[in-house]
């Protein structure tokens, strides 16, 4: 897969301000490539460090300082942590933010956790397993078009909290999805409240970003069509 291309490609069709994210699941760490410098307060902030040119990868402990992530992450927690994933899990119940029984359902690896390695997907030193597009409606609305035009549009609705989880649903599912994101990854990411993402499972980016082309280009010549309806109409 030559990253390298599809990031360049990807960014230029959708104008994206912030570069698309691989993310790759390992055993181990891969040769040239160091751990990140310190731990973040949640998962989510290493998409952020990844999109402004870090590559790196992460261990387990460096994913403990968010156990919901962890948990979407498939990370074992040591007893002290988890028992803070129950903690945040009862203040998210009493604050009817979620509902005990979604816990269960939440998106989660399965695999044992090894290392994360993040880049910008141009300079992904492995394939990714999934790529993470933050864009606005519209940067969203063309690469959810185009997921869907190669057959791996998602059918259900857009996922909310927690963002993280969408990462292991496109993994599962093999399919892309949309997430309008999470009250923490806002706070960690710096997401804006125009903005969300797109999740595309990393094995299909080279249909998603050849169908990109056609959806960017039908979408301008239908815009065109439409404003001209517009004005025939007013």
């Amino acid at each position: 897969m030559n990253v390298k291309s599809m990031g360049a490609r990807l960014s230029q069709l959708l104008a994206l301000e912030s570069a698309p994210v691989g993310i790759a699941f390992r055993s181990a760490a891969p040769s040239g490539v160091g751990r990140v410098e310190r731990p973040g307060p949640a998962g989510c902030a290493y998409w952020k460090l990844a999109a402004d040119g870090g590559v790196f990868y992460t261990e387990a402990a460096d994913h403990y300082n968010c156990p919901v992530g962890s948990y979407t992450h498939g990370v074992e927690l040591p007893a002290a942590r988890a028992a803070e994933l129950q903690q945040v899990v009862g203040t998210m119940v009493g604050l009817q933010y979620i509902r005990m029984e979604e816990v269960a359902t939440l998106p989660r690896r399965t695999e044992p956790f090894g290392v994360a390695v993040y880049a910008p997907l141009g300079e992904a030193p492995v394939d990714p397993d999934v790529i993470i597009v933050r864009g606005n409606a519209r940067q969203i609305m063309l690469v959810a078009e185009a997921a869907r035009a190669a057959g791996i549009g998602h059918d259900g609705a857009a996922m909310g909290r927690p963002a993280c989880a969408m990462i292991p649903e496109a993994m599962r599912s093999a399919r892309g999805n949309t997430s309008l994101g999470c009250i923490g990854n806002r706070v960690y990411t710096g997401l804006g409240d125009a903005e969300l993402y797109f999740t595309i499972p990393g094995s299909r980016l080279g249909d998603v970003v050849d169908k990109l082309e056609t959806i960017v280009h039908a979408n301008r010549e239908l815009e065109k069509y439409h404003e001209a309806r517009r004005g025939v109409s007013l």
